[in-house]
């Protein structure tokens, strides 16, 4: 088939190689030239595992071409996605349609008669509806479920699609668009707008209300000296609740969770229907980053003025360099305000990060950040992070101090070592001695 894709971001970038990976010949439509003809290039300008290779491989083929022209786009193909974003409104917790509905309109003021313009931005329940309203073409939505890291396995073999449609016609076609997919095997959902909306703003919504009880349990055996590992562990057996989502640490950020949420509470409180646990939830989450700055105070000797402190992570999560509500470079910015001299040292978000923080200090590897730190906080989980020999690393700071800020070291390991440990949610290791007057 031919489809266009408008938006050629993060979403949309890796819907039109996947896409072209299926075998349809797809056209990529953005308003911004120079990501158009990079992408035209084979370059993409963000990290995601597997992506580069298959825009290179398409772009090549010519199965995949990029435009700014949605005249073209219009005559290319009957079946457009749109993968604009959808933005936190400043002052508000309420998402900012403005890309969506720009993309929407200048699609449909070309389509074709007959086109289908599917929604697959995560957006607020009734926007299908109310653009439906507004153009003549027939409207869909196919939400998304991409893990950043995992976003090209994600959209070949999804664990679900999901169609909300009005008619037989538009089903019909949207499966010819995933027959290779839907002949995998993978479960599909058809249902009405509403449903097909909520169902990706509540899938968000419930996994940062685990990844948040997971830390508010943290806060709580931090109070009762308690051991939140092992409590995660013990439940986490448990069918009804499962493994998966429960290591506490620094909480959650990126482009998604963090504004999903809040638009989701703000929606629901226009439909009249409170989901005040949500903004708990959120608390909770920014609580955690509050938390690290504590624990780096704490072995300091109560400050951080003039302390030299390497933090191991720009990125809001590994297989990235998205910084979005990064966790890590949030608590890095914070240290600093506070008289720290921060080095931040993450393998693919640096140059992102110094976009974002310039007042920073970056170093090209976790061996040049590492040396002569008083304190290490591990704040992003690269599992070169996770590799790293304490014994290699004390040889390096001046100072054998570290906060695990995503409870993915071994503290046991590193206590052995000689480092001064802390976690969240987790007592000091046995043994380690007390640090107040360091």
């Amino acid at each position: 088939m031919r489809l266009t894709v408008i938006g050629t971001g993060y979403l949309g970038a890796t819907h039109a190689a996947c896409m072209a990976e299926l075998g349809h010949e797809v056209l990529g439509v953005d308003v911004v030239p120079e990501k158009v003809a990079a992408l035209q290039a084979g370059r993409v300008p963000f990290h995601e595992p597997g992506l580069a290779e298959l825009i290179a491989k398409h772009t090549a083929s010519g199965r995949l071409r990029f435009t700014t022209d949605y005249a073209e786009a219009g005559a290319f193909a009957d079946v457009h996605f749109v993968c604009v974003g959808t933005p936190q409104r400043k002052g508000s917790e309420g998402a900012d349609l403005t890309y969506v509905d720009a993309a929407f309109a200048a699609i449909a003021e070309h389509a074709a008669e007959g086109a289908l313009l599917v929604g697959k931005s995560t957006v607020p329940v009734g926007t299908a509806e109310r653009l439906a309203s507004l153009h003549d073409a027939e409207v869909a939505w196919n939400p998304e479920f991409l893990r950043e890291g995992f976003a090209v396995e994600d959209t070949l073999r999804p664990d679900r699609l999901v169609l909300g449609v009005r008619s037989e016609r538009a089903e019909t076609i949207l499966r010819q668009v995933y027959a290779q997919v839907l002949d995998a095997g993978t479960p599909l959902v058809t249902a009405d707008f509403p449903t097909a909306e909520l169902v990706k703003t509540a899938a968000n919504a419930f996994l940062a209300t685990k990844i948040s009880f997971i830390n508010a349990m943290a806060e709580v055996c931090e109070a009762a000296g308690g051991d939140v590992g092992v409590l995660a562990e013990a439940i986490g057996y448990d069918d009804r609740i499962g493994r998966k989502f429960l290591r506490a640490g620094v909480g959650f950020g990126g482009g998604c969770l963090p504004k999903d949420i809040r638009a989701f509470a703000h929606r629901a409180d226009e439909l009249g229907v409170s989901l005040a646990f949500l903004r708990e939830v959120d608390a909770i989450n920014m609580r955690r980053r509050d938390k690290v700055v504590e624990l780096a105070r704490e072995l300091c000797g109560g400050a951080v003025l003039g302390a030299r402190v390497a933090v191991l992570g720009a990125a809001f999560k590994p297989d990235s360099d998205d910084i979005r509500d990064s966790p890590a470079l949030n608590v890095a910015a914070r240290l600093r305000l506070d008289g720290a001299d921060v080095t931040v040292y993450d393998p693919e978000a640096l140059d992102n990060a110094r976009k974002a923080f310039p007042l920073l200090g970056y170093a090209m590897s976790a061996e040049e950040a590492l040396r002569g730190a008083d304190l290490v906080l591990h704040l992003t989980e690269w599992p070169q992070f996770r590799d790293i020999d304490p014994e290699w690393a004390a040889s390096l700071v001046s100072w054998p101090r570290i906060v695990d800020g995503r409870g993915a070291l071994d503290g046991d390991r590193w206590s052995a070592a000689g480092w001064h440990f802390r976690a969240l949610g987790r007592p000091a290791p046995v043994g380690e001695r007390s640090l107040r007057g360091l």
